[in-house]
Parts: structure tokens; sequence; C-alpha cells
């Protein structure tokens, strides 16, 4: 008996061969947007200035024809340092050579956001290379987004917008029959505006170098426009003034006359005091300048001095008895003795003062003690109160300072050395600049009685006082 050899009596070829043909399939439509396997191409590079939204995989269009897709997208960064975006480009031989006057855009594809790369074709008879790159400035014209274009109707826009519709709303509202009348005469005007505009568009007229005159005179009375704006408002004030009082401003023009043949004969008089008046004004002129800011200042002691004057002279009678007792205070032969004995106390106090003074103006060491004070823990009971305290042991070894020794402590470990400074430096006259107590520096395997070597600077801790409130002291910086 002859076996069938045909491939469609084995199922296991067919399954194959299906298996073979979908394989294909689905690889050609994975594939389909990136171009078709063995298919030639013509690729090119092009910068543009953003390619946002744009993924790999969008169209390129030329006239509106599918001609390619984006296969690649990478930042570059300029010479002037903005960063752009380079496209790579495969295209249909159709295309090739793409013109080199040609221009490159990214739009928007629809309302959702998705984007293709439009190129328009050049006339050039010279053309780009394979493998080319177009460069920036054929990306041209720059897109506008859809939400760069939503931006510009921001609050503001949109609440000017809302004023301008109620105004003209307002404005037209209840205005119909105006608006009817204001149409019946647009007729007669529209007819004698023709022969107007006539003459107007005629070139004898020259009316072009007319605008262009008065654009050129507005953008030079431009950088001007409030100061002219002011003027004319303080004109309008002038103006409405002068008319109020019109029948006394025509009563002095009408004695100007005499009144100039008076200055005629008095002016030459007065021109000594006039340079007199001169030489005064410019001496008085530092003086001025600093009662712009003393002014208001000035004015209120005035209104408030005004009632402080009224009072003054009924406390005047009530300081007489005062002042008599002064006087009397101030004859006695006793006080004289007193003010020289506060003389020399205060002559004798003042080397202490001025060694102590910096002690709570520089390092502020008197209200640290206070504020450390107050802070100490204590005790008490029926009989009076303790203070509580730690003591600190003292390092063992040789002359340590937990008990007597004939010498300093000097080791040999290192923490037991002697470290004593009952004198410390607080920036009084003939001492260094520092504030050395709690500042200075431990030196490690070191006898040091005294000051320590180097400045400790001024820094200190800060304080603080209830004013209202906590505020710190100054601090960390010389008084």
């Amino acid at each position: 008996m002859k076996r069938n050899s045909s491939i469609a009596a084995n199922p296991v070829l067919i399954g194959a061969a299906t298996t073979l043909v979908v394989i294909v399939a689905v690889f050609l439509a994975y594939n389909a947007n990136n171009g078709l396997p063995f298919v030639p191409t013509y690729s090119l590079k092009v910068n543009v200035p953003s390619a946002a939204q744009l993924v790999r995989g969008n169209e390129v269009r030329v006239g509106g024809s599918r001609v390619g897709v984006v296969s690649e997208i990478v930042p570059v960064r300029q010479e002037n340092g903005r960063i752009t975006a380079q496209l790579s480009l495969k295209l249909d031989t159709t295309v090739k050579p793409l013109p080199d006057d040609s221009s490159v855009l990214v739009r928007p594809r629809s309302a959702l956001g998705l984007k293709y790369v439009e190129i328009t074709k050049g006339t050039s008879d010279n053309g780009y290379e394979d493998g080319a790159t177009l460069p920036l400035r054929a990306a041209t014209p720059e897109p506008v987004e859809f939400d760069e274009l939503l931006e510009t109707f921001d609050e503001e826009t949109r609440k000017a917008s809302r004023v301008n519709l109620r105004e003209f709303g307002n404005l037209l509202a209840g205005r119909g029959l105006d608006i009817n009348r204001a149409i019946e005469a647009f007729d007669p005007l529209l007819r004698n505006l023709t022969p107007v505009m006539t003459n107007l568009g005629d070139p004898q007229t020259r009316l072009v170098a007319f605008v262009q005159a008065l654009e050129q005179t507005a953008r030079e009375v431009a950088p001007v426009a409030e100061e002219q704006a002011e003027l004319l408002g303080n004109l309008n004030t002038t103006f409405g003034a002068i008319d109020r009082v019109r029948a006394d401003y025509q009563q002095s023009i009408e004695n100007a006359p005499s009144a100039l043949d008076a200055a005629i004969q008095s002016f030459p008089a007065q021109r000594p005091f006039l340079a007199n008046s001169e030489a005064l004004f410019r001496e008085l002129a530092p003086g001025v300048r600093a009662l712009r800011t003393a002014a208001p200042d000035l004015a209120d002691a005035f209104e408030l001095g005004t009632g402080s004057l009224r009072r003054s002279v009924a406390f005047n009678r009530r300081l007489e008895p005062t002042f008599e007792a002064l006087q009397e205070f101030a004859e006695d032969e006793l006080v004289e003795l007193g003010v020289r004995d506060l003389t020399n106390l205060a002559t004798i106090l003042k080397p202490t003062i001025s060694k102590l003074a910096p002690v709570q103006t520089t390092c502020n060491y008197v209200t640290l003690w206070f504020r450390n004070v107050a802070s100490l823990l204590s005790e008490g009971d029926e009989n009076g109160t303790s203070q509580r305290f730690i003591i600190v042991a003292a390092p063992e070894g040789k002359n340590n300072e937990g008990g007597p020794s004939n010498a300093p402590a000097n080791g040999p470990e290192t923490d037991n050395y002697l470290h004593t400074n009952p004198y410390p430096n607080t920036a009084s006259p003939g001492q260094e600049q520092e504030c050395e107590a709690a500042n200075e520096t431990y030196i490690d395997g070191q006898t040091v009685i005294g000051n320590v070597p180097g400045n400790q600077g001024t820094q200190h801790d800060e304080t603080t006082i209830e004013r209202g409130g906590t505020q710190p002291l100054p601090s960390g910086e010389p008084q």
C-alpha cells in the first residue's frame, strides 16, 4: 500500500507552519511603528527647541502624508547652555534627499496631547545626505503649546474680561432707543465722511508722514506720560480755583498796571534786601533739608505741645515751692561739702569702674552670674535651705588637686595637670580684647597657671530679660 506524502496529511508540519506565520505577523506588527524590516530607509537627525509629549514611534509627515517615524529622542546642550532635543528620524526613501532649506515643526495631533513631526520641504537644489543633522534654525516657527495658550487667560485677565463684559452690558442696557437714533444719524455722517476721507487719502495731504510724526511725538512723550498727566490734573485744579474767584481775579488784573508801576519804583530799592535774603536762605538750606525728615515729628510735637503748654502755667505755679527748696538746698554749705565728696568718690571709683565695665558690657559676665545663680538647686526644711551640689573627684597622681601637695599637679597622666586662671582677661584697659573665662582652651599634658596663650575672642552666652516678652541681649560682638 502506497503512503500519502502530502504536507496536508502531516499535522506536525501544519502546526509548525501556522506557528511560524503567527510569529512573523506578531513581529511585523510589533515593529510596524519603527518601519518594516528589510525595507531601506532615509535617516536624518533634527534639532528642535522642545520635544515635550513627543515619544518614540510618533509619525513624521510631509504635506499630511506619513513618510516615517521618530526612532529616538535625546537631550542636547547648546553652546549657550540651553537644553534642546535631538530627534532621530527614519524616513521613506521617497523624500530623499530632503532640501536643505526645509523646516521642521512639532505639532499636536489631537487635544489629548499626541504629537507628530511635520516637515515642510524647501525648494533648494541641495539636499541632506543620509545621516545628516538639521540645525536648530530649521525648527521654525517655534510652536505654541496648548497649555501656553491657556496661560494667557490668567486670573487677572479673566477678572478684567468679567469687568469689561459687565461694564459694556451696563453701557448698552436700557439704551436701545439711543442706539437706534445713532444708527439713523450714521447715514448723513457717512455720506459727508466720504469726501473727507477722499481728501485725507490723497497723497498731497501727506497723512502718512503726519501719522509717523505723531508716532515719533508719542514715543518721545511716553517716558514723561505720568508727569504730564499729573500736570494736567494740577492745571485743572488751578483753573477750577481761579474760576471760583474769577471776580477777584478780574479785579487783580485791572489793578495790575498800577501795581507794576509801584514795583518799578520799589524793586531797585529792594535789591540789597533780596541779596541779603538770598544769602540767608542759602545758609538755611542745610537746616531746611534736615526738616524734611524731622517735619512729621515736629508737627506731632507742636500738636501735643499746645495742650501741654496750656497746662504748664498751673504746673509752673506748683513748682515754685520746689524751686525755692532747691535754691535753699543749693545755698547750704553742707551740700557743697557733699558734692565735693561725691566728686572725690567718682574720681576714686573711675579706675575700678573702667576695669569692671567691660566685664558686663563686653563679656556679659554679671548678667550670666545672676542667671546661673537663679538656676541653682536647693532644698529646705524648718531650719533653712541648703544648696545641692555634686563633688567632682580630682584625678589621681602625683601632686593632684585632691589633697595637700608640695608643687602644682604635673602628671604623669595627661589629665593630672593643674589648670587655673584666677584673673582671666575681661577686655579691661591694659588687657587683651577677649572674654577669657569659660572660653579658654584646655591644653593636655601641660601645667597652665594664669592666662592661656592666644586670644579667645569676645564670644559669650546670651541672657534674656522679660519686657513684654523674651528679648535677647547683645552677644558675640564687642560692645
